[in-house]
């Protein structure tokens, strides 16, 4: 998801959406330990998203 996307969302909606990602995460380690992810890079991708979700929740706290 990018940026500019999550700009137009509400907190509680990226609030959410921040929940789903680290259940992702979770569900993606417990499954590259095993060796059943065919893409572990996803890990890497969804971090992303979550760190792009904290700093919109951030900046629209301030506003």
């Amino acid at each position: 998801m990018k940026y500019s996307e999550m700009q137009s969302l509400a907190i509680a909606d990226l609030v959410k959406k921040r929940k789903e990602l680290v259940g992702e995460i979770f569900n993606l380690k417990m499954k590259n330990s095993i060796g059943q992810v065919q893409n572990p890079l996803m890990i890497r991708n969804y971090r992303r998203d979550i760190a792009r979700i904290n700093t919109v929740i951030s900046s629209k706290k301030v506003k």
